[in-house]
């Protein structure tokens, strides 16, 4: 599975080892107490509603990329520092994925998972 983003009729994979937050215990514990995240890899949290959703760094040892999507269209793109970083935005999917590798992604591009 891959992560797609889309803009300006141009595509760029961000993420191609994909791992879903699809139970409570997995979405409160995220990325927390990981040393390290691969490159090509992306945390992907959805959910059934688009509403505000809360992102915090605690014990968050690598700095994140994080992307709020709303019907798979990007609301807010924000860079994460660990341990200090909080962040909210309206979504029904988020996407963590390593430093950098959201870079050029910006609200209103369109991320997608294909297989």
């Amino acid at each position: 599975m891959r992560l797609i983003a889309e803009r300006d009729g141009d595509t760029e994979v961000l993420a191609t080892d994909l791992e879903f937050a699809d139970s409570l215990v997995s979405q409160t514990r995220g990325l927390m107490f990981r040393r390290r995240i691969p490159e090509e890899y992306a945390l992907v949290f959805r959910f059934e509603t688009a509403k505000t959703r809360d992102i915090h760094m605690l014990f968050v040892f690598a700095p994140l990329d994080v992307c709020w999507l709303v019907d798979g269209v990007v609301e807010r793109v924000e860079r994460m520092r660990p341990f200090v970083s909080y962040a909210r935005a309206r979504a029904d999917t988020i996407v963590e994925l390593p430093a950098g590798a959201a870079d050029g992604v910006t609200a209103g591009d369109r991320l997608t998972l294909t297989e």
